[in-house]
């Protein structure tokens, strides 16, 4: 046990710049642009402006399944933001998303330029779009919004709560650690009691709730996300590895995750796809 004196929070927090460990150096309290830089622009439709974190995948699996339905319109260009760089505090970056995340879509097909950010949004922005992977029946549909949103709300306890604190936080926190882990592991007995009775997350059928949770929960399964498979005995939860492992062999699937990643193999990395001959010749390297 420390005998250091308890934190008693001030009365008015004020913003310590050293603080925060690995990612002290981007976090701040403020919003808004830190420097000019213009976004580069490509000459397909859809723009995106993103990083293969958990979030940026979802939107390049979704754009790589939209072109292998035979959606056309669907080509885009993947510019890379280096978010420990700071390039999410380029002006044009807060142009096309004020709130300075992963990932942000400018869909330039219309007489007007169309801003898409928040990659649920971008999903469901798609999915209507295209007509793809997002029902049409009222109750099926009104599933897929609920597990969309389910992992919205809840993706932010595995990475900003126990991700931060078990991967990232410069001191070790038992209660942080604890409760952070009782709640993700609350998390997947809720998606792995869902996959004993659904072969995908919102029913029978393949959907942008799968493409919104398979990054987070499907790379936890697998223990890659913060290395923390042992710790939380992701291997138990044998229906949530059934369908990890049937997404992860979808060809779309295996695309869109290397797009924007700058870390791991050299055939897992592709920093920018401007072009779907980009992710051939990357996936042919290991071949």
């Amino acid at each position: 046990m420390s005998d250091a004196e308890p934190y008693v929070p001030p009365k008015v927090w004020t913003w310590n710049k050293g603080n925060g460990g690995r990612f002290a150096n981007i976090n701040r309290p403020i919003a808004g642009p830190t420097h000019d830089k213009d976004l580069p622009v490509g000459r397909h439709p859809l723009q995106l402006y993103s990083l293969a974190t958990p979030n940026g995948v979802k939107v390049t699996v979704m754009l790589e399944e939209l072109l292998a339905l035979g959606r056309s319109g669907a080509e885009y260009d993947a510019w890379l933001i280096r978010i420990n760089e700071g390039d999410q505090f380029g002006s044009g970056f807060v142009e096309v998303n004020p709130n300075s995340k992963i990932p942000a879509l400018l869909d330039k097909s219309g007489p007007s330029p169309v801003r898409v950010f928040e990659s649920g949004a971008i999903l469901v922005y798609l999915a209507e779009k295209f007509g793809a992977f997002l029902p049409v029946d009222p109750a099926q549909r009104a599933e897929c919004f609920s597990w969309l949103f389910w992992q919205m709300g809840s993706a932010p306890y595995l990475g900003g709560g126990l991700g931060h604190f078990y991967a990232y936080a410069p001191t070790k926190i038992e209660y942080a650690i604890d409760r952070f882990a009782m709640e993700v592991k609350r998390q997947m007995d809720v998606l792995d009691r869902r996959l004993a009775v659904s072969e995908y997350i919102a029913g029978s059928e393949y959907t942008i709730a799968d493409m919104a949770i398979w990054p987070w929960y499907g790379a936890l399964a697998k223990g890659i996300l913060y290395s923390a498979g042992e710790f939380l005995d992701v291997g138990s939860y044998t229906n949530v590895q059934r369908w990890t492992d049937a997404i992860a062999s979808r060809p779309a699937v295996k695309r869109g995750r290397i797009v924007n990643r700058t870390w791991g193999e050299p055939e897992t990395q592709l920093a920018e796809r401007h072009e779907a001959s980009d992710i051939d010749a990357r996936m042919a390297i290991k071949g």
